[in-house]
């Protein structure tokens, strides 16, 4: 039956195997007839799939597909319903598209692409949770995210160097999901989204893989129905997206002697405990470096921090240096102990880009010591030892230790 129906090619261009065809290709490129030739195929092909409509239904799915490649596909007016829709963070345009076609707001990806693409402002749109409408037109959806009233704001800050149990204690008290779904959630940091290759060392200690570290200090706009594991993801996700873009395990690795990730990580949270301002926190990571893989006497990091975090994590009260016993101090089975050698275990908090990029990328230094001379934060530091003990003269001059 096919055989029988003509679709406008006669039997010279059957019998001439297309000689006819790539003369008419030619014919186009000259002069003014490329356009109506353009007009003429798409016609050709509208007509044939009119008329294959007399043979089946299904050729009308075949036509609708046609369409699309010349007519973007779109809803009309502002929707009906309603429907939340979560923008990630770091999310562009095209990843804002397919979570709006997923959640049936929009009808097709390039219908949103294309309306954002013609009102300036949308690169002002922010990542967070949306109450929209379903089967939105492009031009509507883009307007509705840029309309602050359509934003479900639920907030929660979480500040630089917050241990992983101060962070669950904070999100606890706004979300009113109990502490201990947060740490069970936590136990296993892999399942969370954390990389496995992350958990790996180059100085032979044992990694026992922990959520510490990961939980990327930002403010995080929570949904409305969100779990202790997938706030905890999101964290990772923001971590993940953070240093990937600074290129931190790549620059470490490259350049930072063999230290791996995972330890340069650990010494960012070091000096986002120790340093008093920002501009000291590249300065503080050398000390740890040189203190534990340097040629400092004891190679270990005699840090106080490290004592306090260890009375954390068991459930003691944290303490002033001054106020710490001979034993805490000297305690070498506690093994986050100031005297340990090398490495301690797990990063000790959850320090922000700035630390981050100071255990990347440290300033060249041979410090070994370091001391807050001034109630301002100032601080001094020292290669030796008689330099520090200035220091410290000025500093009690100061009334700071």
């Amino acid at each position: 039956m096919m055989d029988d129906l003509d679709l406008g090619f006669d039997e010279q261009d059957r019998g001439e195997k297309g000689k006819h065809r790539r003369g008419a290709v030619r014919k186009r490129k000259g002069g003014s007839g490329g356009g109506g030739g353009r007009g003429k195929t798409v016609l050709a092909l509208l007509l044939a799939f009119v008329l294959l409509g007399t043979i089946g239904g299904g050729a009308f799915y075949g036509f609708d597909r046609v369409q699309s490649y010349f007519v973007t596909p779109d809803y009309d007016g502002a929707g009906t319903g309603e429907v939340t829709v979560e923008i990630k963070q770091g999310a562009l345009i095209a990843d804002m598209a397919n979570a709006l076609v997923t959640a049936g707001v929009v009808k097709s990806a390039k219908a949103f692409v294309e309306a954002a693409e013609e009102n300036a402002r949308s690169k002002n749109i922010q990542p967070g949770t949306y109450k929209l409408r379903k089967q939105m037109s492009g031009e509507s959806a883009v307007a509705a995210m840029l309309d602050l009233k359509n934003r479900i704001v639920n907030g929660i800050t979480v500040p630089e160097g917050r241990t992983a149990k101060s962070v669950y204690k904070l999100l606890s008290e706004k979300t009113k999901i109990p502490v201990k779904e947060f740490e069970a959630a936590a136990k296993d940091p892999i399942a969370r989204g954390v990389p496995d290759w992350w958990f790996k060392r180059t100085d032979n200690k044992k990694v026992k893989p922990s959520i510490e570290g990961f939980l990327y200090p930002d403010t995080y706009e929570i949904p409305p129905k969100a779990t202790a594991e997938t706030i905890i993801e999101q964290m990772v996700e923001n971590f993940l997206s953070v240093t990937g873009e600074m290129e931190f395990a790549d620059r470490v690795q490259k350049e930072r002697g063999g230290i791996s990730p995972y330890e340069a990580l650990i010494v960012a949270s070091l000096a986002q405990a120790e340093a008093g301002r920002k501009e000291d926190l590249g300065k503080v990571a050398r000390v740890a470096y040189n203190r534990a893989y340097g040629e400092f006497p004891c190679n270990c990091l005699e840090m106080d921090v490290t004592v306090n975090y260890y009375l954390e994590l068991t459930g003691q009260d944290t303490k002033t240096s001054a106020e710490m016993t001979k034993e805490e101090l000297l305690d070498t089975k506690n093994p986050y102990s100031r005297k340990l050698r090398g490495m301690i275990p797990t990063p000790i908090n959850n320090p922000g880009k700035d630390a981050m990029a100071g255990a990347m990328d440290p300033p060249v230094g041979k410090w070994l010591w370091f001391v807050a001379v001034d109630k301002k934060g100032t601080t001094e530091f020292a290669e030796t030892y008689d330099e520090q003990l200035k220091n410290e003269a000025k500093a009690r001059e100061n009334g700071v230790i």
